[in-house]
């Protein structure tokens, strides 16, 4: 009997962790990529994973990126760096 409440406390110590998680935020196309746009479980980081747009995302290997703070700042990246746009955020080429 003394067995079952030690173990309830180990679950509940241990399962928060075991229950994170990243999501799927959104997926998309640009240029000669497509992204998907994942998010940490806390909503507090972003990345993408980018592959060529004929590849297959089920079966073939991507290309993380960094951690962005927001979608909007990992979308922008990905316009800048991938689609060739001209946005006004994107650095400067030489």
């Amino acid at each position: 009997m003394a067995i079952l409440p030690i173990l309830t406390v180990i679950t509940l110590i241990v399962a928060p962790n075991a229950a994170l998680a990243d999501y799927l935020r959104s997926e998309g196309y640009g240029g000669e990529y497509r992204y998907e746009l994942w998010s940490s479980d806390d909503g507090q980081k972003y990345y993408l994973k980018i592959w060529d747009k004929d590849e297959d995302p089920q079966k073939d290997s991507y290309k993380t990126t960094r951690n962005f703070k927001s979608s909007r700042e990992a979308l922008i990246y990905f316009d800048c760096n991938y689609t060739d746009k001209s946005l006004p955020e994107c650095p400067k080429r030489r």
